[in-house]
This record gives C-alpha cells, sequence and structure tokens, in this order.
C-alpha cells in the first residue's frame, strides 16, 4: 500500500515537472515593434515659391554643382552621431539619389555656436572660395538664444545676401529649429519675421525648418524626444534626415521646375 502510494506521488511529482520544462521552453510573444515616424510635412512647407536658377543651369548642362551649407551648430550637425548623419551629408546622399547622373557636392561648412556676423566675416573661406552654385545659409537660433538685440539683424542678413548675390549663386535661408530652447524665447518669433521679411525683399527662397518642425510636434503629435538630442535644442539623425529629404526634394523641383516664358495676347481687331 506505501508502495502504491509512493509511486503514486512519484508520477504526480514527474508529471508536474515535465510540464513546467514545456512551459519553459515556451516562446514568448515578441513585443510589437514600433512603427517608424514618417518624414512628412504639408506641400507648401517643402516647395520653394522662386526656381533655383544657376542650379538649374547646371543641371540641364550636364555640369557639376557644387552647394554650401554655412550656419551653426545645427548646420555642423550637432546631436548627430556621426559626420554621416549630418544634415549636408544627408542631402548630399539624397540629391545623389535623385540625380544619379549628376555630380553634386554639398560642402559643409557649419561652425558651432556661430552667429550672422561671424558668418559673414568667413564669408570669403567659407563661401566664396567654393565658388557655389547653392548657398543653403542657416541662421538666427544662436542670437535668439542669446537674448542678443536684433535691431541689426535685418542690415546684416541683408549684407549677406548682398554678397551672395555678387558671386550670382542661389540662395536658400533656413530659419530656427522648433525645439523647447528656442521656442520659450521671446524673440524668437521676431526673428522668424525678420528672415521671411528679408527673404522675400531679396527675393530668395526660405526653407521654414521652424514650421516644419512645429508639424511634427502639433500636426503630427510627435514627441520632442523622436527628433531632438536629450539637450531640447539640437536635432537628431531622424531628423537632420528628414530635413534633408524634404529639402532635397524642393531644391529638385525648383532646380528642374518648367520655365515660365511670357507670351503676349493677340488682340481681335
Amino acid at each position: 500500500m506505501i508502495t502504491q502510494i509512493f509511486g503514486h506521488r512519484f508520477f504526480v511529482a514527474l508529471s508536474l515537472a515535465a510540464i513546467a520544462v514545456i512551459a519553459t521552453f515556451v516562446p514568448a510573444r515578441a513585443p510589437k515593434a514600433a512603427q517608424p515616424i514618417k518624414c512628412t510635412a504639408p506641400k507648401g512647407l517643402s516647395h520653394f515659391a522662386r526656381p533655383l536658377s544657376r542650379t538649374a543651369r547646371k543641371l540641364a548642362s550636364g555640369k557639376p554643382v557644387t552647394i554650401v551649407a554655412i550656419g551653426s551648430s545645427s548646420t555642423a550637425g550637432a546631436g548627430a552621431s556621426s559626420d554621416q548623419a549630418t544634415y549636408p551629408s544627408r542631402l548630399a546622399a539624397e540629391l545623389k539619389e535623385r540625380f544619379p547622373q549628376g555630380t553634386i557636392k554639398v560642402i559643409n561648412h557649419g561652425v558651432n555656436g556661430t552667429e550672422v556676423r561671424d558668418m559673414l566675416a568667413k564669408f570669403e573661406d567659407n563661401v566664396v572660395a567654393d565658388k557655389p552654385d547653392l548657398v543653403l545659409w542657416q541662421l538666427g537660433t544662436n542670437s535668439v538664444l542669446r537674448d542678443r538685440s536684433l535691431a541689426e539683424a535685418p542690415a546684416l542678413i541683408n549684407e549677406g545676401l548682398t554678397r551672395l548675390k555678387a558671386l550670382g549663386t542661389d540662395v536658400v535661408l533656413v530659419n530656427p529649429q522648433y525645439a523647447p530652447r528656442v521656442i520659450i524665447k521671446a524673440e524668437a518669433d521676431h526673428m522668424l519675421k525678420i528672415i521671411s521679411t528679408v527673404a522675400q525683399q531679396s527675393n530668395v527662397n526660405v526653407f521654414d525648418r521652424f514650421a516644419v518642425m512645429r508639424h511634427w510636434r502639433e500636426g503630427e503629435n510627435i514627441p520632442f524626444s523622436a527628433f531632438l538630442s536629450p539637450d531640447e535644442l539640437h536635432m537628431n539623425d531622424w531628423s537632420y534626415a528628414c530635413v534633408a529629404k524634404l529639402l532635397g526634394g524642393a531644391i529638385a523641383e525648383a532646380a528642374t521646375r518648367p520655365a515660365v516664358t511670357a507670351t503676349t495676347a493677340t488682340v481681335p481687331r
């Protein structure tokens, strides 16, 4: 009788152990993969009102195109994981994909911490020497962050645009980023208006980076942490790549846009 009870208990224990082993080896369900963030912006924010005439001529004739990116840390690439993840590097790759037969060089002359006056002082070395066909001029952020008076900003930007136009180069201004450390500043909106007004008066394009990034946050409900570095100021690999994609699309369209020719209407007699 004791032997039977012991045998029964041993069999139950062995069965429970086997069940435990089986349960241990049942594969756990893999967590649902996070969906990649889509790089989007309203059409008007990735379109230039004015053509890029010099760039267009170079592309049409099959000649090499030189693009110079000047600006501060978000041109230099603060927050990017490598030099290849900066927006100028990603832009070069984007344009290579769009124009596989063309030769397009993008030179990064971004310098951390610089303001407009600093950039003007280095125009000869960082712009003129490279004989650019297109200049992407990112500006305004550091003056806002440092609470500078913006009284001289229009004149300084105009000086730069005058010098660039003397070179015959196409120009695109890139305004500040939409980031917590920028938008809390009282002069942020004023700087945006200055850049927009001077660009309109000088007949050059603006890539409205501020509005693009605000669309990510407010229109797409993407958290700041997804497109900014932990410092809540500088961009990250994803946002640099997205800006390059949108900017590349705008450049490609503006440089291949059919020329508008004037026509004379015939007045019936």
